[in-house]
């Protein structure tokens, strides 16, 4: 099962929506370090609850453990900002907040990828990548 999509990163959050849609609690989908850093935010601001990484090389899978079987999913809305067709770049003090703090935005910095409360501690602009709440 080789699908190329255009934008990975819409790819992702589009299969952790409907993953919740559909209350399952694991989501699998094809790794990029890029994804694994989103997920690995979304794991610490205590989004989703675990973040695997299966297999080698081409096979190399994501894993995402969105949340218990006991538990409900902790993501209302989980949106992207930035498209292939229309990249959506802001200084750290445009950074914007969702949800009056509750969310997160992700961005990608010239430091790498990090939330919006980061990159403004360590004032720095980027693209916005997506918001979560």
């Amino acid at each position: 099962m080789s699908t190329t999509t255009t934008d990975p990163i819409a790819d992702m959050l589009t299969r952790i929506r409907n993953a919740i849609g559909v209350r399952k609690n694991e989501v699998s989908l094809p790794h990029s370090k890029v994804k694994q850093s989103v997920a690995e935010l979304l794991k610490q601001t205590n989004f989703i609850d675990d973040v695997k990484v299966e297999g080698e090389g081409i096979s190399k899978q994501l894993i995402l453990t969105i949340n218990t079987d006991s538990s409900n999913a902790r993501i209302t809305e989980i949106a992207r900002i930035s498209k292939p067709g229309r990249r959506y770049y802001v200084r750290s003090q445009e950074i914007p907040t969702v949800k009056r703090g509750r969310g997160v935005v992700i961005v990608s910095t010239s430091k790498g990828i990090m939330t919006g409360d980061e990159a403004k501690k360590q004032n720095v602009g980027g693209e916005l990548i997506c918001k979560v709440y």
